[in-house]
């Protein structure tokens, strides 16, 4: 278990560590972005707990179950040989259930795994592909990194407006990160 009041990176799954080729669900199916496998395995060794929290609709549209999350993951942290300290997920749309508290850009699922992992979220990373996936650490008081790679047109002119912080690729991002104390 992490230090109580360490720092995290919040990771987004699909388009930033791994390709989106929607409704990823096969464990088969996963690739990883360029750098990374390189890039999660620098941040696991300077003692950056990672966790990712993804939005899952695939769930609530009924196109995969729920145990296709963990095994997803487990791929992904075979691929890149890290671990992570944890994996949050929000199963529901809001066309399909309504509106929930879990979908990001909301912020239970961070308060969640700052809950059970003892995380200080004003001294924690939000990585994403999608202005959505950064913009809760506003909120939390923590620190934005959009990853510019693979983030569609409108996030990146809305995270640019906002003056959100833009990393090129998630080799820059890790990099980014690793100048930062844990």
């Amino acid at each position: 278990m992490p230090d109580a009041g360490r720092g995290a990176v919040f990771l987004d799954r699909d388009g930033t560590l791994v390709e989106d080729p929607g409704y990823l669900h096969d464990p088969a199916a996963v690739r990883l972005l360029p750098g990374v496998a390189d890039g999660l395995r620098r941040l696991a060794a300077a003692g950056w707990p990672l966790v990712i929290v993804s939005n899952q609709s695939g769930i609530a549209r009924g196109l995969f179950g729920p145990e296709a999350f963990p095994a997803v993951n487990r791929r992904l942290e075979e691929l890149a040989g890290v671990r992570f300290a944890g994996a949050y997920h929000c199963p529901h749309h809001p066309d399909f259930t309504g509106p929930c508290a879990c979908r990001k850009p909301a912020l239970k699922l961070f308060r969640d795994a700052a809950t059970d992992l003892g995380l200080d979220l004003a001294r924690s990373w939000f990585v994403g592909n999608r202005a959505g996936d950064v913009e809760p650490a506003a909120a939390l008081g923590g620190h934005a990194l959009l990853i510019a790679q693979a983030a569609p047109a409108p996030d990146l002119a809305r995270a640019l407006a906002q003056g959100l912080p833009v990393a090129a690729d998630f080799p820059d991002a890790a990099s980014r990160i690793l100048a930062q104390v844990p």
